[in-house]
């Protein structure tokens, strides 16, 4: 269903589209276009690309831009069939800290690049969210939230043209600012790890699974549709535990959580789960079809509001810390480093 095709990644130099680089490059795919704010990584993924895969570097081209910025998103969705929408402010203190640069990029940014790709007359947009949006509590989750309001809302404008639908996923692990690095470089260094609450739990996600789902909901997605990836968790405890395994014992600090944090993430709601299909290593929850007569909202509502529990980290798959060493090794980060040692 690429072949030929064009498709734009937003916030292409990230973890993310890295990881989908190295799923399409090869394909039949006829371009890939890069999106992003900063020059110096479009550059250094350009020089990698030319280096390492010469033959296939010709396909990716990089457009400077900046979601917050409908005009310069234009030229880069002109002539695209799909959009894997990444662009993001994704870190909790950051956005904490500064939260209207959280509604400029995560909200506004988002409306900005939907208004751009119906008007281009693009297939199909996936939009990448965060289990941080479900019972939000900290500036992210809020505007990641609002931003999945957005979508729902531009996908019942845009239906019959363009495709709009929505991924949620929890921790990906190796991504650019996760834990997992941050642990292998202070045992690096011969510090001890720092640990927020080593009760904590979070989902487990590799980047390559990330993709998988960003493509199952390509594939599957009507209007509107959230997709949710059956993932596993671990405590923070185990993780640090099982990072340590393979890379030495240093110590573990507990450090306190951080501006933001919950104790366990939570990935669909009680709420949700009332309107979600079960499609095996998915769940997909549909749009909420009702038009705009406010009665329905107000007069003839469902008697049924919400299911017996949410989905959590704290309920699913809960890995002990084997477990967790085979997770992280799945990851080509963690691989790589040891190869390195």
């Amino acid at each position: 269903m690429f072949e030929c095709k064009t498709l734009l990644i937003t916030g292409g130099t990230g973890s993310f589209g890295n990881t989908v680089l190295k799923h399409f490059l090869t394909s039949d795919i006829g371009e890939i276009r890069i999106f992003s704010r900063d020059e110096k990584k479009q550059d250094d993924m350009r020089h990698e690309l030319q280096a390492k895969m010469p033959e296939y570097a010709a396909k990716v081209r990089f457009y400077i831009g900046d979601v917050r910025n409908l005009d310069s998103i234009r030229p880069a969705v002109r002539g695209v069939d799909y959009i894997f929408h990444a662009a993001a402010l994704k870190q909790v203190p950051s956005c904490e800290f500064f939260p209207m640069e959280a509604v400029r990029t995560n909200i506004q940014g988002t409306d900005n690049l939907l208004t751009a790709a119906i008007d281009a007359g693009v297939e199909k947009v996936v939009c990448l969210s965060t289990d941080k949006a479900a019972y939000p509590i900290n500036a992210m989750g809020i505007s990641k939230a609002m931003m999945e309001k957005v979508i729902g809302a531009r996908a019942r404008e845009a239906a019959g043209r363009t495709t709009i639908c929505c991924t949620r996923y929890g921790n990906v692990m190796c991504s650019r600012g996760s834990v997992i690095p941050l642990f292998i470089d202070q045992i690096t260094s011969g510090a001890p790890i720092t640990v927020t609450d080593p009760n904590m739990t979070r989902f487990l996600m590799n980047l390559d699974e990330a993709v998988d789902l960003v493509m199952f909901a390509f594939q599957n997605a009507h209007p509107g549709d959230l997709f949710v990836q059956k993932a596993d968790a671990s405590t923070i405890g185990d993780l640090a535990k099982a990072v340590q395994q393979l890379f030495g014992d240093t110590g573990i600090r507990v450090i306190g959580t951080r501006h933001g944090e919950k104790l366990y993430e939570t990935l669909l709601t009680a709420e949700e789960r009332t309107r979600s299909e079960d499609m095996g290593n998915y769940f997909r929850v549909s749009a909420d079809g009702r038009d705009l007569n406010y009665d329905k909202y107000f007069v003839s509502g469902k008697v049924q509001t919400q299911a017996d529990d949410s989905y959590t980290s704290h309920n699913t798959n809960l890995l002990d810390v084997e477990g967790v060493v085979k997770k992280i090794l799945t990851t080509d980060y963690v691989q790589e480093m040891l190869k390195n040692r």
